[in-house]
């Protein structure tokens, strides 16, 4: 149970509208997170629209967001957002022997050296937010401008999803 109330029907027309933009945007579901966060309708209509681009609209491949996502939620222990992702991280072609190996807390055994440099970008930006020099050269060797951006605004979104998660003690859905 979360340390605030879930809110999931409208009590007003504005607030219709936008339950339904977020199960528009969410395959038609208004998750646990989406309903803690409609406490403030101003805030989850902007955390809907970052994580919308950030999930839908940027240019890197989806196994890698997804692996992104996974480590921080690992780091950070947000079950949640490990949970709510790990199917999608399938979907998106990650590997299960590698996810099973991050939820345990490793870096897979066999893993290629872009996908490791971007675990060390994460784990430094989730940890101990400088990233290091010689950190960011061995992402950055793999990665456009672009991608860099899209990257970083990733690990940096994703840990704040997961650290409003763990403060308000929103758990795994279990449906």
């Amino acid at each position: 149970m979360p340390r605030i109330k879930a809110v999931s029907e409208a009590s007003d027309e504005a607030l219709e509208k936008l339950i339904d933009e977020i199960r528009s945007e969410r395959g038609g579901k208004l998750l646990l997170l989406y309903q803690v966060l409609l406490n403030s309708p101003p805030v989850a209509r902007g955390w809907l629209k970052l994580l919308t681009a950030i999930r839908q609209q940027t240019s890197l491949p989806g196994a890698l967001r997804e692996l992104v996502i996974l480590r921080i939620a690992i780091l950070n222990g947000a079950s949640y957002e490990f949970e709510a992702h790990a199917p999608i991280a399938i979907a998106e072609g990650l590997d299960k022997g590698w996810i099973g190996e991050l939820s345990r807390g490793g870096t897979p055994d066999g893993m290629p050296e872009r996908e490791k440099a971007v675990l060390a970008y994460t784990d430094a930006m989730t940890r101990d937010i400088t990233v290091p020099e010689q950190t960011y050269r061995a992402m950055a060797a793999h990665f456009d401008e672009r991608q860099i951006l899209e990257l970083t605004a990733t690990i940096a979104a994703y840990n704040m999803v997961s650290r409003l998660l763990v403060a308000l003690e929103v758990h795994a859905e279990h449906t």
